[in-house]
């Protein structure tokens, strides 16, 4: 994906909270608010377009805790430069979700 590509609100939001370290799927639809319909179809959008990746927690850490696998996200670099972009086309982001909040996940 060009780093110049607009990103929807929607998927500048996901982008945001990835960043700001909300990194799976149950976490950003908290902190987003968007339900889950919304969460993971642009979740994969973003994946396929090479602005997140993905990994699946070991099996052994979701059995200590006795809960299903969570797969982690993670920003890419492309996804930090399209980011950046989405902040300058929507200046309220940073408010919506600020990366100070995350120290608090």
């Amino acid at each position: 994906m060009a780093a110049e590509a607009k990103l929807s609100h929607t998927a500048a939001m996901i982008l945001q909270a990835i960043s700001a370290g909300y990194v799976y799927g149950f976490s950003i639809m908290e902190m987003t608010g968007l339900p889950s319909g919304t969460v993971y179809p642009a979740m994969r959008r973003l994946e396929r377009d090479e602005l997140i990746r993905s990994q699946w927690e070991r099996q052994s850490i979701a059995d200590a805790e006795q809960r299903p696998p969570r797969k982690y996200y993670k920003i890419t670099a492309a996804g930090k430069v399209t980011l950046e972009a989405s902040r300058k086309r929507y200046p309220l982001l940073d408010r919506l979700i600020s990366t100070e909040e995350a120290d608090k996940v």
